[in-house]
């Protein structure tokens, strides 16, 4: 058999990486990527002063809003950088998946080693949390070449907040707007996804939901492996073999359940917000802002594909209609009920449910007269 000997020296090659391999090849990849064809520079200092410059206003704002203080410092991050946070905040959140992968039964057969069906079924075994781990490293490496920040996917996190200060300045450029005014809607869309995604409540909230939807999104890499063995001593063995691509063929995104309506509603609420408190401080700091608030919907829906695609990583999306009822649902509770609606997003019963996002009096009700108000 041609392949024979190549098959054996791959399988040979992934045994000796050990048990996080599909993490080693997702930070090699993704590394790469974020590098991109510039080399990823760092900021230039002018950018880098306005960013030291202008983090302590938006702070100090934000720390009136929420009645707690603020680290007023944000780091100036590359591309580079932001991919490394990524790969660290998401890494325990996709686990549980790369363990299922793990799971699927080999075929059991006791074939030579000469059979294609006992390799494509020790392939099998072996691809699932690779795949993983391939999908990862190119999701974080394209998450970054155009995302601010890690609040571009509200998911728990650490509170330090870092800035991708040469996408922000590129956004301004491409959209004619004064960096100024972009640089402060970045930070407090930033520092506050910080703060929020920081508190244990929510964080723990968002793990319990991230717990079904990152099940429902790894049928995906069972269906690839599934595939593979049902492949096992059929005559397309080698042809899948040479094209690997043809296993994605005809995959799906996790289909709409109760899971994954609870993510969308919560990343939605979140990111709706961030844009309403960014947008207030934007105008409170620097005046009219009119034009960046209507470039950066305009930039979401038509040029966040990498933001897009890690959110399917984890069963969310960032487009559709549960954004629209988020926008007006953030905006109707901090209009109406003022900081007090920041102030409960840092409790563990505050993300809203599906429902909610088109009741935003009703959310409040509930979250005003909690226990845990």
């Amino acid at each position: 058999m041609p392949f024979g000997p190549m098959f054996d020296d791959v399988m040979r090659m992934l045994s000796q990486q050990g048990p996080d391999a599909w993490f080693t090849n997702a930070t090699q990849m993704a590394m790469s990527i974020a590098r991109g064809d510039d080399g990823d520079p760092n900021a230039q200092p002018p950018l880098r002063q306005r960013l030291e410059q202008l983090a302590p206003l938006v702070a100090r704002h934000l720390a009136q809003r929420v009645a707690q203080p603020l680290d007023e410092s944000v780091d100036a991050l590359t591309r580079s950088q932001l991919t490394e946070r990524a790969l660290t905040q998401w890494r325990p959140l996709l686990q549980p998946m790369v363990a299922l992968t793990q799971e699927i039964p080999p075929l059991g057969q006791n074939a030579g080693v000469d059979d294609p069906s006992a390799m494509m079924a020790q392939f099998a075994q072996t691809l699932g949390p690779l795949f993983v781990g391939f999908q990862l490293g190119s999701v974080a490496g394209h998450y970054s070449e155009r995302a601010f920040s890690l609040a571009a996917l509200p998911l728990p996190r650490p509170y330090a907040p870092g800035l991708v200060v040469n996408n922000v300045a590129r956004f301004s450029e491409e959209w004619s707007l004064d960096l100024d005014q972009v640089m402060v809607f970045a930070l407090a869309h930033e520092m506050l996804s910080a703060l929020i995604l920081s508190q244990a409540g929510v964080g723990d909230a968002l793990r319990f939901i991230l717990a079904d939807t990152v099940r429902e999104a790894a049928r995906t890499q069972g269906d690839i492996v599934s595939r593979l063995q049902e492949l096992s001593g059929s005559a397309d063995a080698s042809e899948i073999l040479a094209h690997p691509e043809r296993l994605l063929e005809g995959l799906t995104t996790p289909e709409d359940s109760t899971a994954t309506r609870s993510l969308n509603a919560a990343v939605a609420a979140l990111l709706a917000v961030g844009d309403s408190v960014a947008a207030d401080v934007t105008g409170a700091l620097t005046g009219p802002h009119d034009a960046i608030v209507e470039a950066w919907r305009r930039r979401r829906l038509s040029d966040a594909r990498g933001e897009d695609a890690a959110a399917a990583l984890f069963g969310a999306s960032l487009q559709g209609e549960h954004h629209e009822r988020a926008a007006h649902w953030a905006r109707h509770v901090i209009d109406s009920y003022g900081d007090g609606a920041l102030g409960a997003l840092l409790r563990a019963d505050a993300l809203p449910s599906d429902d909610e996002l088109s009741d935003p009096d009703g959310w409040w009700q509930r979250v005003s007269t909690s226990p845990l108000a």
